[in-house]
């Protein structure tokens, strides 16, 4: 269906939504703009943060043999993560170049001159504002989290399973900071000869284990090593005699402790209702405190676009036009603009600390927003109350005399 279709449709039914819907010529160009700088902006510094970050996983396909599709599909689960985090900022951006733009071409002198109000130029920028904010809250609210959880379960899968790789012939492979496998030789059917564990993953109880022989285990995605005819060496720190065991078959598991189990989730990856009420009765204060600072900056963080948006569009309409355009005041912009992310970051460490600092989150998001709203248009809705209120006089005044006429 097309948006001709769509319209006439639509139109017996919802006049004022067609007309509405039916911008003006000149807000649809800027519009248009607009939203095309937009996705530029944000697919390409995407684009750029997806490869810096790709590099940290880039160990997993050199010295791991992971396939390319599984790399790439492992890193585009943090492709959302980024947009979010992009997406107020480009937003801004993009309105003031774009806004800046037209003001050195005389667009904006023209249109101008033609009788346009600041509300009627900043309509498009606040258009614009408002899809990404939108897309903020879709992305912060249930995308992101999924995309994350999606991310951290593909990657304790990997390098569990990889795990099991790293035992070469000849190498001390260091599974994990505590966990170092030493394999003599190794057969073409995958059977270790020669096994040696350097095993210090639980706390006063370090054990070196020897084995004649073993071989690896996948079981639910964790490798293990199951060991034939060797012995575990352990030293009593009580009375510093030296333990050994000798056994026929042992069986270790080659998972890190703090892998052992996926259970315990990250912030980021929660939904929301669980960061705001956490189910959790044995939850620290501290955590407490984290999950719920996180929670809230997932509905405050998206209003900052409107914050952004309102001081590019500040700094472009509002004073008297140059024809040469000018560096002050987009400066000036941007380094508001850094300022209240500053701010931000500031409030919630604060606000992580004691809860009470929370509604400071909401005010660096909105006020900003209010704040150039009246100035950008405050003596135009000022006049319109004036020229309503003298309407609404002239209307009674009308009235009155009408009634004395007939009377």
């Amino acid at each position: 269906m097309t948006r001709d279709t769509f319209l006439s449709a639509v139109r017996p039914v919802f006049p004022a939504l067609v007309t509405r819907i039916r911008l003006p010529l000149l807000n649809r160009y800027v519009l248009r703009q607009l939203l095309l700088g937009l996705l530029a902006i944000t697919g390409g510094a995407v684009a750029l943060v997806w490869l810096m970050q790709s590099l940290h996983f880039v160990s997993l396909v050199v010295d791991r043999g992971l396939s390319l599709r599984t790399f790439i599909g492992l890193t585009a689960l943090l492709v959302p993560g980024f947009v979010a985090i992009i997406l107020p900022i480009s937003t801004f951006l993009v309105v003031l170049f774009t806004y800046q733009r037209m003001l050195g071409d005389r667009e904006l002198t023209v249109m101008r001159a033609a009788g346009r109000s600041p509300y009627q130029l900043a309509r498009p920028g606040l258009i614009c504002a408002v899809l990404a904010t939108l897309l903020c809250y879709a992305l912060n609210l249930w995308i992101v989290p999924h995309s994350f959880h999606a991310f951290r379960r593909t990657e304790f899968q990997i390098r569990n399973r990889m795990a099991a790789f790293l035992l070469q012939e000849g190498v001390f492979a260091q599974i994990s900071p505590d966990l170092t496998v030493y394999v003599r030789s190794r057969t073409n059917d995958g059977e270790l000869h020669g096994v040696l564990v350097e095993d210090d993953r639980q706390p006063g109880a370090h054990a070196t284990i020897l084995a004649e022989r073993g071989s690896i285990l996948v079981v639910k995605d964790q490798p293990r090593v199951v060991l034939y005819n060797g012995s575990r060496q352990e030293i009593d720190h009580k009375t510093g005699r030296l333990n050994v065991l000798s056994f026929a078959r042992n069986t270790i598991d080659l998972t890190p402790v703090h892998r052992a189990t996926e259970e315990s989730r990250d912030a980021a990856e929660m939904p929301l209702r669980d960061l705001l009420s956490p189910r959790d009765p044995d939850l620290s204060r501290q955590d407490r405190a984290k999950f719920a600072v996180e929670g809230w900056r997932r509905l405050t963080t998206p209003l900052t676009v409107l914050s952004f948006v309102m001081i590019g569009l500040v700094s472009v309409l509002s004073g008297a036009f140059s024809r040469h355009g000018g560096i002050t005041r987009p400066l000036t912009a941007i380094l508001t603009v850094v300022g209240l992310l500053a701010l931000s970051l500031m409030v919630q460490n604060l606000a992580g600390r004691d809860l009470h600092l929370v509604p400071l989150m909401w005010l660096v998001a909105l006020v900003p927003a209010l704040i150039g709203a009246l100035h950008l248009f405050g003596p135009e809705m000022a006049e319109w109350w004036r020229e309503k209120c003298a309407a609404r006089k002239a209307a009674r005044r009308t009235a009155r005399g009408g009634g004395d006429h007939v009377a």
